[in-house]
């Protein structure tokens, strides 16, 4: 029998506006929390909002709107005003989480404390999402995503160094935030239930974008030095004879493999070719190679071909196409609001629990009458807290059998708040990004930057499990755990006969989540598929780039992925402490990337408008770009608004130009871009881009210089909010390591910290200490291989 849905005891009380808040509230919303939406009077600015600008009528709402807002209900409060706060604090007395906007330009007047809500209802938690945090030198500081983007380093290396550095499209970043958020959220929740105290947190979207949209390059910076330089991956999207094709090759084996398969067997063989950024060095000369296959193929002749050879492939999907595309179609991913557009459903699925029902949007205020009266009845009681850990997760034992990015992202956070996480790697195959990005010498496993950032706060063990011994002892791990985690390919775990049946007979407590990039189901299961896949199928990269060239985001879909995970798995264990039972967890990487990229599926539904990329522009902002200044550097801004643009105005002297009254709406600014642009360019370029950026920001207008991503520190407001945090790793020595773009009042996630395990590291600890193997077994398992701690091919 299905479980209720899992958050149904969850009271939420969302203030917040756009996009990652609202996000954030759908999420748990999906999963069955009741959700109040307080909005100011006027409401929620995106019920005003399109990305193609179409004309709604008074009183029509969005789609946008529509999609992140079904099924909450609507009340109208001014909290500046005595009665609107009143109303506020009524209704967070009887939430468990507050969610609010944080941004520098809302009144203090506007906005509610965590010592007021606490006041009336200790368990309360807020949760504040803001562009660089609630506090620090730069809290007060203008930013939009888009500038963000600039600040954190993920505009400067994306692109082709003659053509300039291009950001992200689609507002991922605020996406990307929302999945955050949710999860501080319930993490804050479960603390509270532990307790009875709730706490405030304050999440970062500079923090958030540094996580999902940069490459852990602070510490690729540490390990190398040096400028990170603008690039492509390559292979990447290359164009096919009927349109675009979507490539990756992640492993050695699969870039030799893709050379193959263009007939440039002597390119396999080339050792200046085997890194990603000595292609690079050589683009022409690859490109030449690759184009002189690719353009002789169709798309759907490269995927088959290149999946026959285990290399990861896809179509680069709009919002069009990818309502066509079998593998969706089949797996039913989108669903109809009650509005009438199509949109992704939730991107996980439990065996047990189903999401909750899709309703409609509410209109503005509507539930006003209902909700007020609610507000007669007594406060619900609360149980008694059942104290211990602040930490929620504290006593869960995760076996993390995840490997490169999303899925040990994902266990890691497991492990900050709280969880024991034993991460499960072999000599034979140690987890791939111990070698991505990787400094070369003797031990270069475990110099992967990569895998530092995604592998904190574990233990580490290797097990062969082709052996029957080695499975034996994984099984016995599994026994005592509350979660097994992986993200292989669909066909794997089948093969090692770890199936649900078979685990779920073993331990019928334990929650498995598979996180394979296609799912467990549909045409496309067993095919590879990392980040970039992703990205490319689900439209993320339609809308990234030039606009003759789409470019993938490059890595966002594995954190936010594996964030999607955390939080499923989080809904998982409410489902399991109300039925007492496990159960089976699906996270599709896929799906999450779809639900990131819902606006182009639901503007082509909604309105028959096919977004796509525009550069630097952006349908949120005009002007909006990246502009080269003295001595080589780039600065981003963006112009959100007549306020804004006449504070730009005066911060470049109120030249003649800018003065023409056409352009003091955003659609005689938008009409004009190319002219604005020729004279921002010429004002950029006899200044340096700090310079630039401080006359803007001065005048509040959001701008940022672009970052070389290497050189992200020192930066006052990561050190203020304490970002990262430095441990001492046995063989990297002391290193920084960040945290999650989010500080909790009442707990600290780097409390107790561990570095990322070296290989093996805690096998006599665990294989030993735990399941009680001597040393001579221990030392016979070593011999055998089926233990280690070097890779086989250095053994």
């Amino acid at each position: 029998m299905a479980a209720p849905w899992p958050l149904s005891g969850l009271r939420v009380l969302d203030l917040t506006v756009e996009i990652a808040g609202p996000y954030a509230a759908k999420m748990l919303l999906d999963a069955g929390a009741s959700v109040v939406k307080l909005e100011p009077p006027g409401g929620d600015p995106l019920r005003r909002w399109t990305a193609s600008h179409q004309e709604l009528a008074p009183d029509q709402d969005g789609a946008l709107f529509q999609y992140l807002n079904a099924g909450k209900r609507s009340i109208v409060a001014d909290l500046t005003r005595e009665t609107g706060r009143a109303l506020a604090l009524d209704l967070a007395a009887r939430s468990d989480l507050v969610i609010e906007t944080a941004d520098p330009g809302i009144a203090p007047e506007a906005r509610l404390t965590l010592g007021e809500l606490q006041q009336r209802n200790p368990r309360t938690s807020l949760v504040s999402i803001s562009p660089f945090g609630c506090s620090g030198p730069w809290a007060e500081r203008p930013a939009t995503e888009f500038t963000l983007q600039a600040q954190a380093g993920s505009t400067a290396y994306r692109g082709l160094p003659e053509r300039g550095p291009v950001a992200a499209g689609g507002r991922i970043g605020e996406w990307g935030s929302g999945a955050y958020i949710a999860v501080g959220a319930l993490a804050a929740w479960l603390s509270a239930r532990r307790t009875g105290r709730g706490q405030h947190v304050d999440v970062s979207m500079f923090e958030s974008i540094i996580s999902s949209m940069t490459i852990y390059h602070d510490i690729q910076g540490t390990f190398f030095g040096g400028d990170l330089a603008q690039s492509l991956e390559t292979p990447s999207i290359e164009p096919a004879s009927d349109g675009w094709v979507g490539l990756c090759t992640y492993t050695g084996q699969q870039w030799k493999d893709f050379c193959v398969m263009i007939g440039r067997v002597e390119m396999a063989k080339d050792k200046r070719l085997f890194d990603g950024a000595a292609r690079m060095e050589h683009l022409a000369f690859v490109q030449e190679a690759m184009h002189a296959f690719t353009k002789q193929h169709t798309v759907a002749e490269i995927i088959e071909l290149a999946s026959l050879m285990r290399i990861p492939a896809a179509p680069i999907g709009t919002g069009e196409t990818v309502l066509r595309f079998d593998h969706f179609s089949e797996r039913e991913v989108f669903e109809k609001n009650p509005a009438g557009f199509l949109q992704p459903r939730v991107p996980y699925q439990l065996s047990s629990a189903a999401p909750h029902p899709l309703g409609a949007a509410p209109r503005l205020d509507q539930h006003a009458e209902e909700i007020r009266a609610e507000l007669t009845h007594a406060l619900p009681v609360e149980l008694a807290p059942e104290g211990g850990d602040t930490l929620p997760l504290s006593g869960l034992r995760v076996v993390d059998l995840t490997a490169f990015w999303a899925g040990p992202v994902a266990t890691s956070m497991l492990a900050d708040l709280g969880a024991d996480v034993i991460k499960v790697e072999s000599i034979q195959r140690p987890d791939g990004m111990r070698f991505s990005g990787n400094v070369r010498n003797d031990v270069m496993w475990e110099w992967g930057a990569i895998y530092h950032g995604a592998n904190p706060g574990k233990r580490g063990i290797t097990l062969k499990l082709d052996d029957d011994e080695g499975m034996a002892l994984l099984k016995r791990l599994i026994a005592d755990a509350d979660l097994l985690i992986d993200n292989f390919s669909a066909r794997v775990m089948e093969h090692f006969g770890l199936t649900w049946d078979h685990m779920h007979a073993l331990n019928p407590n334990l929650i498995q989540v598979r996180m394979p990039a296609w799912g467990l189901e549909g045409p496309w299961r067993d095919r590879v598929g990392f980040a970039p896949s992703v990205e490319q199928a689900s439209g993320l990269a339609w809308v990234t780039g030039y606009e003759d060239l789409p470019l993938i985001v490059r890595g966002a879909c594995d954190p936010i992925g594996g964030m999607h995970a955390v939080f499923a798995v989080l809904t998982a264990l409410e489902v399991r402490r109300q039925t007492g039972e496990g159960l089976f967890v699906e996270v599709p990487l896929v799906e999450p990337g779809l639900n990131i990229a819902a606006e182009q599926v639901i503007e082509f539904t909604a309105y028959g408008e096919l977004l796509t990329r525009t550069g630097n522009r952006g349908p949120y902002a005009a002007p909006q770009g990246v502009y080269r200044c003295r001595e080589g550097g780039f600065v981003a801004l963006s112009v959100v608004d007549e306020e804004q643009w006449a504070a730009m105005r005066g911060a470049l002297g109120e030249p003649d130009w800018a003065r023409d009254p056409t352009l003091q709406s955003e659609s005689g600014r938008r009409a004009a871009h190319d002219a604005i642009d020729t004279q921002l360019a010429a004002w950029c370029a006899e200044r340096h881009a700090d310079a630039v950026a401080d006359s803007l920001l001065a005048a509040g207008v959001p701008a940022a210089p672009l970052i070389n991503a290497h050189h992200l520190m020192p930066n006052p407001q990561l050190e203020h909010r304490g970002f990262f945090s430095e441990l001492e790793h046995p063989i990297v020595g002391r290193l920084r390591y960040p945290l999650a773009p989010m500080r909790f009042s009442g707990m600290d996630l780097a409390a107790g910290r561990t570095p990322p395990p070296t290989l093996g590291q805690h096998n006599d600890a665990i294989l030993g200490g735990e399941l009680g193997l001597d040393a001579q077994a221990l030392e016979d398992l070593r011999e055998r291989q089926i233990i280690g701690s070097r890779p086989a091919f250095d053994t």
